[in-house]
């Protein structure tokens, strides 16, 4: 494969193949080397890889060649705390396979949902990875949201899809153990945590058999045989009611499936070791468990983040499925019975040369050397022999290459050498101090600086065409010299970037406690890449990915579009350091923040949601779009409409303008539809700009303190027409919780709605709204609500209508006019099709001002709802029932109390989820519910705002 990178004192044109980052996934495919380092997309390291903590990691890797490889469901699933001690403590190389991103899953930070939540979990198990010391992998599989059996999840995955990934990974990262957190059974407590665990024993079976999945073996990849696999023992006991199983919420008859040897047990599975995950770890001052800990409160989405225990004792209990090797009982660890040394290299081959057997001596006797040596407060001490070291490996890889060894001993030899060559340039550039850091030039560059301002702010996003400058500066912070033999920049998309060196080359003689840099001068080609995920798929019904480059397969995202790396040479050996480019801006309540550069369209444009209702026989409807400009000053076009035909808009086309980047400019257009009848409308915003049409744009999807990423959509809005009234005049307040769309749709219904502050909640008045509306989760996040929550439910007693979207236990605290409670297991009803059955049809909020019927839940999407009230006092009234196969009978969904004059109502139907994707029914019933106020029925049952119907 040919790259071409840009040496100082050269220009060339670069048109590149993918880069490190996508040789992690594609080279390692077809090739016997093990996976290339990517440049890292850190502009620092996490806290527990700096300095003697770092070293001490790689020190301990060097000793060993073990490897571990995890699987998981979704992120947040993974035995963070084992996976330190691992990778941390023993030197293991980890890899974490999760099977999807977590895209069904709820959201506590941001109101991103679906794949853009998939994203942000994505980023956050990233964040998290770096404390556990694992290389993340994928499937292409989808979180298709809450699934309570195995069964549905197959259905929905298909079975060898999910079988060929989890295989395939196994192939290009061959560990020696495989472990799950899951078993396969309904303690597991889910339909996706269940495949996890039988892909874990599956894939055990299957990777070393060159005839499952044989196009993989064409693709370049080697069968691999894993010598051992484990589970989790399951968390829940074994009782004499049988097996707990919280996803039902019931117990079930004990019966654990061996997907290893094909039998069933009535035994929990026992406990073949158990990993101290309380160990202390000195280099970090925590223990395992601390540092996974750490890790997993990167995952806010799902949690608001992890408490970090104290200090102590804490077992992980895991059993041995199957062994390839002889292995006791009882285990104290993983590897017991496999030589996992330096020297067991050797073990790979049917008959070890003299040669090979003398070199890994050669390469454990200097690991082992630098060890033993090491002085945390003179790093630079063991850089000799580290240096030794990696010359040894190099060598001895040479020689390998060189040599008559048969396949596939040689070739795994080959991988198991390109992992210790990796590793002993991280330690000695660890004992070195070596520090790189790349990024993109201000376009004013401070004439004075000011150490304590920071770096001065950059573009974030550059977009094709672009030119700027990028500085590289290598930091030797160790009293030894170093030599700089090359500084390069290196793109990844494959197209003809245009990289030039500009300024004094840099110092070829790096002396001790010294720095040097070179700049460039980049133009990126008019046709560069886009970053974007490189997954996608044409509706959220589609529970799988399809990949628009089938390269960076299995990869966390496609490779950001510019790094550096610098080529050091010490004593003999010389070793690379890479980064992506970065950039550089200032965020309230975080100060100065580092985040790699990417590629974006000059204009973005942009529909929030995707889809709405109009109501039928509407004459007209306000349609808004936003354009954003990530042109580097002014920007002008124009915006128009492609509209249903015989449709019209007024105006037919607005002009745009932006001064500068970053600008929003956003136009709203008075849609005239020629007749609105039930059924889907299709609308597309297109923006012209020097010449050319954007049809598409993105948000960055997260929230402060999470790298971002860009969600790209077309820019298609699905109007829907719904036959649906509402009582004129509704004055709506909405406090956000979490993120949702609600508001939007209630302006769909031409409605006032005005979204409400602390202030509003805590000391504002109330009485002017007909219906206040709390946001998903309100309470989790919005700390004002418990100290105001009295006045709210004050303002029902005056004759309000207080609408609750669902909650979880953190609302478990009787914050409604009269008790109810959710329980310890809040319930969910998972199945979007279950039957929903009407317990008081003539309820005024499925009267009024539309008659509700089962037809409006037809079309839901995902799930009908979570957080169901299991038990609450008498006054309130329960109107609908719903459940899951096999679930007891949910009553707790949608709950009415009339207090006073008002309503209070508690909806745990996911409505927040049905409104963006047009669902019909959800309207209807929204409409129902902040129309209630004003339905005759109700005002004349204590009710006293009444009016008719618009």
């Amino acid at each position: 494969m040919l790259r071409l990178r840009l040496r100082w004192g050269f220009w060339i044109p670069v048109s590149i193949l993918p880069g490190l980052a996508l040789l992690l996934g594609a080279l390692s495919a077809q090739t016997a080397d093990a996976p290339a380092r990517a440049p890292s997309p850190d502009a620092l390291q996490a806290d527990v890889d700096r300095g003697a903590a770092g070293l001490t990691r790689w020190l301990h890797a060097l000793k060993t060649r073990a490897s571990i490889m995890l699987v998981t469901a979704h992120p947040d699933d993974e035995d963070g705390g084992m996976l330190a001690m691992e990778t941390r403590g023993m030197g293991a190389r980890g890899v974490l396979l999760t099977l999807n991103r977590g895209e069904g899953g709820q959201n506590a930070m941001s109101p991103d949902n679906y794949d853009a939540l998939g994203l942000v979990r994505t980023q956050e198990l990233l964040a998290a990875d770096r404390y556990y010391g694992v290389d993340q992998y994928w499937t292409r599989a989808i979180d298709y949201g809450f699934s309570k059996t195995r069964e549905e999840a197959l259905a929905k995955w298909d079975h060898d899809r999910v079988l060929a990934d989890v295989v395939r990974v196994i192939r290009m990262t061959r560990p020696l153990v495989i472990t799950s957190v899951f078993v396969g059974a309904p303690t597991d407590g889910h339909g996706n945590h269940q495949v996890a665990g039988q892909m874990a024993q599956e894939a055990f079976l299957a990777a070393g058999d060159p005839n499952r999945f044989p196009e993989q073996i064409k693709e370049g990849l080697r069968p691999w045989s894993p010598l051992k696999v484990y589970a989790h023992v399951p968390f829940f006991d074994v009782t004499p009611q049988g097996m707990y199983d919280y996803a039902i919420d019931k117990f079930v008859p004990v019966r654990f499936f061996d997907y290893i040897h094909q039998t069933w047990s009535t035994e929990k599975p026992s406990t073949t070791l158990e990993i101290q995950e309380g160990n202390y770890a000195p280099a970090t001052g925590l223990t395992y468990l601390q540092v996974g800990r750490e890790g997993f409160g990167f995952q806010k989405s799902q949690n608001n983040g992890a408490a970090i225990p104290k200090p102590g004792p804490f077992g992980s209990a895991y059993h041995r499925y199957d062994s390839r090797v002889p292995a006791a009982e009882h285990e104290e660890g993983f590897f017991d019975g496999i030589d996992a040394s330096v020297n067991g290299i050797g073990s790979l081959v049917a008959s070890e040369p003299e040669y090979l057997k003398n070199g890994l001596a050669e390469i454990a006797r200097l690991a082992n050397q630098a060890s033993d040596q090491y002085q945390a407060d003179r790093p630079q001490g063991i850089a000799p022999l580290l240096a030794d070291g990696l010359r040894a490996t190099r060598s001895l890889l040479d020689q390998v290459h060189a040599g008559s060894l048969p396949d596939p001993g040689k070739s795994d030899v080959v991988f198991e050498l390109r992992a210790k060559e990796d590793q002993f340039e991280r330690a000695l550039g660890e004992s070195l101090g070596l520090s790189l850091q790349a990024g993109v030039l201000p376009e004013k560059e401070p004439q004075v600086r000011n150490p304590f301002a920071g770096a001065a702010p950059t573009f974030t996003i550059g977009i094709p065409g672009q030119s700027f400058g990028v500085q590289v500066e290598l930091l030797n912070q160790s009293p030894e010299p170093v030599t700089v033999e090359a500084v390069t920049l290196e793109a990844s998309d494959g197209k003809a970037w245009k990289i030039a060196t500009a300024g004094d080359p840099p110092l070829k003689n790096l002396a001790g406690r010294t720095q040097t840099q070179a700049r460039f001068t980049v133009v990126a080609p008019p046709d560069a890449i886009l970053t974007r995920p490189y997954f996608s798929r044409p509706d959220e019904e589609q529970a799988y990915y399809d990949l628009a480059d089938p390269r960076y397969r299995n990869l966390s995202l496609a490779p950001y579009p510019l790094s550096a790396s610098v080529k050091v040479a010490y004593r003999g050996a010389t070793l690379a350091l890479s980064q992506v480019v970065q950039t550089t801006q200032r965020i309230p309540t975080l100060g100065i923040v580092a985040q790699p550069l990417l590629v974006g369209p000059a204009i973005s444009v942009t529909l929030a949601p995707a889809a709405g209702a109009v109501p039928v026989g509407a004459k007209s409807f306000a349609f808004s779009c936003t354009v954003h400009s990530n042109v580097k000053g002014p920007a002008e076009g124009t915006l128009r409409l492609r509209l249903p035909s015989g449709w019209r808009s007024s105006p037919e086309s607005a002009p745009f303008s932006m001064a500068r980047d970053g600008e929003d400019h956003t136009i709203t257009f008075s849609v005239l539809p020629d007749l609105v009848k039930p059924g889907e409308y299709r609308i597309t915003a297109v923006a012209e700009y020097q010449g050319k049409n954007f049809e598409e744009g993105y948000r960055m999807v997260g929230y402060p303190g999470l790298r971002p990423y860009p969600y790209y959509r077309p820019a298609v809005y699905g109007a829907v027409g719904v036959d649906v009234k509402t009582a004129p005049g509704l004055h709506i307040g909405y406090l956000p919780g979490t993120g949702d769309d609600v508001p939007q749709a209630l302006e769909n219904l031409e409605q006032s709605v005005r979204v409400l502050a602390a202030s509003d909640i805590t000391q504002g008045g109330l009485s002017g709204y007909d219906a206040i509306i709390l946001g998903t989760r309100a309470y989790a996040v919005r700390s004002e609500l418990k100290s105001a929550n009295s006045r709210l439910l004050e303002y029902v007693k005056n004759g309000g209508v207080l609408i609750v979207q669902y909650n979880l236990q953190d609302f478990d605290q009787n914050y409604g006019p009269y008790p109810f409670s959710l329980g310890n297991n809040p319930q969910k009803v998972v199945d979007e099709f279950s039957k929903v059955r009407f317990l008081m049809p003539e309820s005024p909020v499925f009267t009024w001002p539309n008659r509700i019927t089962e037809a409006d839940f037809a079309g839901w999407v995902e799930e009908r709802g979570h957080g169901f009230m299991q038990t609450w006092d008498a006054h309130y009234e329960a109107l609908v029932e719903t459940a899951d196969p096999e679930q007891d009978p949910q009553r707790g969904g949608l709950l009415l109390a009339r207090y006073g004059k008002g309503a209070y109502i508690y909806d745990a139907f996911a409505l927040y989820r049905q409104l963006p994707s047009g669902v019909p029914g959800a309207y209807r019933i929204l409409a129902n519910l902040v129309s209630l106020g004003k339905n005759p029925a109700f005002a004349g049952q204590g009710g006293v705002r009444q009016g008719g119907v618009k």
